[in-house]
């Protein structure tokens, strides 16, 4: 193929960093227009697609239905191309290609259900059956088969049909159920049963252990900073969090102990946090009030610019420290964030988790999503393929058994937006 022919034109070849197996696909086709890198290729297809579009209907953090006047909060949408500028910024300050980092950020949530992580819960249990959901194996299956683009052999769709190092930087967790390498009991893992044949041929070339590939982890990293900045700015557009709560003993002590137990390493103390957060707020650019005025707006703006360059200079410097100055890409190095970088992170998300997400009126809509969703995958298997989409009424009629046929209404409604998803609920119950 053209694409893993040439360094010049491909990307690969020796010297690259890259070589003629990470340009591979799944399914080989041929190139439609000369003098584009494979890799090129690969960030157009996930750009193009209708998965990525969908993510506008679904929701980030704050509803999308803010008052007139106020900047319009993000969605899963926004978030992925916010991540995507700043992987493919970070990725290039390493030397790796930056459409296979662009591309990996910009599909790394693509497998979210309707509500985020609330509707993942309620899709976890529907789909216990047939092997359970986790919206990174439900990326993948977006990625190597369900999103229709190629159809290769046999007539089977294999999705977007992206380079083996593409698929490879968008695996957060390169693992299956049970198969994280030093924890087997957590919730996380990247593949489902029936697409390891994909898997095992995109970890190909990966060491043992369920190492990520560098280009991943820069994927990951770059989700990181810009769900946590962006989610602190969001909260203070919609007056959920005044910057003077900050300063607060109980605010701050509710603060740390959701830190401590969802997002900082295991043992961190609430002295640690602490130092963290005071590290933040120290800066000149923090934001000290917040009232909406243009003046506000801009030193808010200048703030989230701050975090995010901080955030990712650190890394750098420290990975730099480690590795050397030359090209880092796949497996020959591993991103490192100084544990003080990633605790002034966690604390930030932790600020959006206790301002935002801990509303009393977000756990009332989080209710409602849920009943919505558990009865929309009641009446979906009892009536399907009624309801089914065009694209996935064949797919039910065409399952061997009772587990494939579920996978078949869990993958339908994991691609609704929120909207359709309260469309089609109202339709069928």
């Amino acid at each position: 193929m053209r694409e893993t022919a040439d360094a010049r034109e491909g990307g690969t070849g020796p010297g690259t960093g890259y070589g003629a197996a990470d340009a591979e696909r799944w399914d080989p086709e041929p190139d439609k227009r000369p003098g584009r890198t494979a890799f090129q290729r690969d960030r157009a297809r996930v750009q193009h697609s209708a998965a990525l579009r969908r993510l506008a209907g679904k929701t980030q953090v704050v509803a999308p239905e803010a008052p007139v006047g106020e900047a319009a909060p993000r969605t899963r949408l926004t978030h992925s191309l916010e991540c995507a500028q700043i992987g493919r910024d970070l990725g290039a300050a390493f030397g790796c290609d930056p459409d296979i980092v662009e591309a990996a950020c910009l599909a790394h949530d693509l497998g979210h259900p309707p509500f985020g992580h609330n509707g993942e819960r309620v899709l976890d249990r529907v789909a216990e059956p047939c092997g359970g959901f986790e919206a990174n194996a439900q990326s993948l299956r977006l990625l190597s088969r369900l999103e229709p683009k190629h159809f290769g052999r046999g007539g089977r769709s294999v999705g977007l049909n992206l380079t083996r190092a593409t698929l490879d930087a968008a695996t957060k967790y390169p693992w299956p159920r049970g198969g994280h390498p030093t924890d087997p009991g957590s919730p996380k893992y990247g593949v489902y049963p029936d697409d390891l044949p994909v898997f095992s041929w995109l970890r190909q070339d990966a060491p043992p252990g369920g190492a990520r590939c560098f280009e991943s982890q820069v994927m990951d990293w770059s989700d990181d900073v810009a769900y946590c900045v962006h989610d602190l700015e969001d909260g203070l557009h919609a007056g959920h969090l005044a910057p003077a709560a900050l300063a607060s003993p109980p605010e701050r002590a509710e603060i740390f102990a959701v830190a401590a137990r969802r997002y900082a390493p295991p043992g961190t103390e609430a002295d640690e946090l602490a130092a963290a957060l005071d590290r933040l707020l120290a800066q000149d650019w923090w934001p000290r009030h917040f009232d909406g005025t243009a003046l506000a707006l801009a030193r808010l703006k200048d703030a989230t610019s701050q975090l995010i360059g901080r955030f990712c200079l650190s890394a750098e410097r420290a990975t730099r420290a480690r590795h050397g100055p030359g090209p880092l890409r796949r497996y020959a190095a591993g991103l490192v964030v100084p544990r003080e970088t990633r605790l002034e992170c966690d604390v930030l998300k932790a600020v959006a988790d206790v301002h935002v997400m801990q509303r009393p009126d977000q756990e009332r809509l989080r209710t409602r999503q849920r009943a919505l969703l558990t009865e929309l995958a009641e009446a979906l298997t009892a009536r399907a393929p009624e309801g089914l989409d065009a694209q996935f009424g064949p797919l039910f009629e065409a399952a061997e058994d009772e587990a494939a046929r579920l996978r078949v209404i869990v993958d339908q409604i994991a691609a609704l937006t929120d909207g359709a998803a309260r469309a089609l609920h109202a339709r069928l119950t």
